[in-house]
């Protein structure tokens, strides 16, 4: 198309106008942050020029205690860093693959509106580095993940975050922000099995993964690593979902969502929530106020990943106790639905028939399994940072007694398990005496642990005075 000579000094003038207006914008490089930590609001009224670095890494990490993995990550950590921007951003991404990784990578970011979500431009070979640039247009809570093929594969090994990109007007304000992301791993081991584990793109095809977790491990937000507020702290978690496969029931034991921000957007979309779906690839924001101290577990209530797969997280509040809003237990009394007579009579039958060592083994384990295993697994390797292990437990098999006083009683407070502290809450199981004996006797004499005795049901009865 011919183009008057007149026009030019007009195109020119535009340029220079749009290039006055770039520089007329502050630069600040982006503030990244590693979960759970989460970058601090941005204080200016006016979008800037933002400049974000971030770097792939092959590293090989910590799954679960004992568990090794070959994670492929943003910024070396599982989940990648959270990004904070603003509505109106002009952002500079430059993505840089570390020269040690043997794949290459690149990013798709939801927030952006092109191609791939960048993944076309970011497409990064091991030991170089790319730059596009993208304009934030649309306020939200957005994934992004890496988009090289297999996008799964590369997903499920660890390459995924969270971008924010606020409101020009802002969030309200809060007094704690967590970050966290939930996420399955397809591993070549069963869940627990020990040693670096490969990827199993048979399970991961077929969704059937042997951990589903948290910020990248069993246990990263549990034990001396849980999340810590204050009571009437007001808090904020963006809740992210890398999948690749599952969707996430998220939920708090014990407490209620005042307000979600259902799929990423900046819009309360309900309150009063009990638990909110996260679909793969998505996200949501919850906010709430504890009222009250205590540990709060976080879980995903497709209920057997939680305690058999890994995704359980602690958020643990101080501060002054509200007996109008929670009381505690207040009684604990003996319920005989069948009468006291006839009761009794069960109870001495069964006390007729004491249990040879072997047939309170067997029994303890139907016990174990019913009552215990959920929590210390089906092999009592526990969970860590949250369940303690009783295979080759130091702890437990240190004092008889105190074992029978935990089963008995529940605990709570910091313990030391073979070198390691844990401090959950175990409660009061409401077991016969015959049933602590037997499950005891079992656990004792299972999973590398031998113990000299027997404990007996009179053993136990004699704890309770």
């Amino acid at each position: 198309m011919h183009t008057g000579t007149r026009t030019l000094p007009f195109l020119a003038a535009i340029a220079l106008t749009f290039g006055l207006t770039q520089c007329a914008k502050k630069t600040e490089t982006a503030v990244l942050t590693t979960a759970p930590n989460v970058p601090p609001p941005i204080q200016r009224s006016t979008a800037a020029h933002v400049i974000v670095n971030l770097e792939t890494r092959e590293v090989t990490g910590t799954l679960s205690d004992g568990v090794q993995y070959t994670f492929w990550t943003f910024g070396g950590t599982v989940p990648g860093p959270m990004i904070r921007v603003r509505e109106g951003d002009d952002v500079e991404f430059h993505l840089s693959n570390h020269p040690t990784s043997k794949m290459p990578h690149n990013i798709d970011l939801h927030a952006v509106t092109g191609p791939g979500g960048g993944a076309a431009s970011s497409f990064t070979a091991p030991g170089h580095s790319s730059q596009f640039s993208f304009k934030a247009m649309n306020p939200g809570l957005y994934v992004y993940h890496c988009a090289t093929a297999p996008v799964g594969m590369h997903i499920a090994n660890g390459m995924y975050g969270l971008i924010l990109v606020e409101p020009s007007g802002g969030l309200p304000s809060v007094d704690k922000e967590f970050y966290i992301m939930q996420s399955e791993f397809y591993t070549k081991g069963k869940f627990g099995e020990g040693g670096l584990q490969a990827f199993d793109m048979d399970k991961a095809v077929h969704e059937q993964p042997e951990y589903v977790v948290f910020n990248g491990s069993v246990g990263a937000i549990a034990g001396d690593k849980a999340l810590k507020a204050k009571v009437g702290d007001r808090v904020r978690i963006y809740i992210g979902n890398g999948g690749p496969n599952l969707i996430s029931s998220f939920h708090v034991i014990g407490e209620i969502f005042d307000k979600v921000y259902q799929e990423g957007g900046i819009k309360v979309s309900q309150e009063q929530v009990q638990t909110t779906l996260v679909p793969a690839g998505g996200s949501a924001m919850t906010e709430f106020r504890v009222d009250v101290p205590g540990t709060f577990i976080l879980v995903d209530h497709s209920i057997f990943r939680t305690f058999n797969k890994g995704s359980l997280g602690m958020l643990k509040v101080e501060g002054p106790e509200d007996k109008n809003i929670y009381s505690g237990k207040q009684s604990d009394t003996v319920y005989l639905p069948e009468g006291g007579a006839i009761q009794s009579i069960k109870e001495a039958q069964e006390a007729q028939k004491p249990l040879s060592r072997d047939e309170s083994i067997a029994a303890g384990k139907i016990v174990y399994t019913q009552v215990c295993m959920a929590c210390h697994q089906a092999n009592g390797e526990g969970m860590p940072n949250a369940f303690p292990p009783l295979a080759k437990s130091d702890f437990l098999m240190k004092d008889k007694q105190r074992a029978i006083r935990i089963v008995m009683n529940g605990l709570q407070g910091e313990v030391v398990v073979n070198g390691n502290k844990y401090n959950s809450v175990m409660p009061a199981l409401g077991l016969k005496d015959a049933d602590i004996a037997n499950a005891l006797n079992y656990v004792r004499n299972t999973w590398g642990n031998s113990a000299p005795d027997t404990i007996t049901p009179a053993e136990v009865k004699a704890l309770r005075k």
